[in-house]
């Protein structure tokens, strides 16, 4: 596979990881300047991971999580999405943000939206090809789809004001309901 090509599928790879990202800068007012970092190294960590995993562990692996793996991520985005809300309309703080959120929540985000990047990794080893370059681009783009994210979430949030909660909250609802009407339909 070319890279021209391996770059495209990188991209595509890390839209989800970008639409969270929005959603966790979103409620960022001032300061959090290492945020966009800690995003990107944890989206594009396991961006970069899952298609290793995907391509050290076959279809065996591929075939287990990629039955659940959608729905897995449906109810992580849907939960923590809805919890968002729940939190933005009582007036419980500003949790949107990624520096309000905990540590485990946002692994799960990372999680949940690198999912799909195992299919990949299984695809990759069904052709043959070596799979530490691919891996590589697919996390240096998703660290830096994740880091704009957050700093264009940080700049929703300011326009956005009290509703930012709301919004991150709906962003990652609506990623989930996506992730499930696509593989719904196959």
């Amino acid at each position: 596979m070319d890279t021209a090509a391996t770059i495209l599928i990188a991209i595509g790879l890390a839209m989800d990881a970008f639409a969270v990202s929005i959603s966790g800068g979103v409620g960022m007012r001032e300061g959090g300047h290492r945020w966009p970092l800690i995003a990107g190294a944890l989206f594009g960590g396991f961006q970069a991971g899952m298609p290793v995993l995907g391509c050290l562990g076959g279809t065996a692996v591929a075939g287990v999580i990629g039955f659940y793996g959608p729905g897995v991520a449906f109810l992580l985005l849907v939960l923590i999405g809805g919890k968002m809300i729940l939190e933005a309309v009582r007036g419980d703080g500003e949790n949107a943000q990624f520096a309000n959120l905990s540590a485990v929540t946002i692994l799960l985000l990372a999680v949940a939206t690198s999912i799909d990047a195992l299919a990949v990794g299984v695809s990759f080893a069904m052709l043959d090809t070596p799979i530490l370059w691919p891996a590589a681009i697919i996390g240096i783009v998703t660290f830096a789809f994740s880091a704009a994210g957050v700093v264009l979430g940080r700049s929703i949030g300011r326009i956005a004001g009290r509703n930012a909660g709301v919004i991150g909250g709906v962003i990652l609802i609506g990623i989930g309901l996506q992730i499930l009407h696509e593989h719904l339909l196959f």
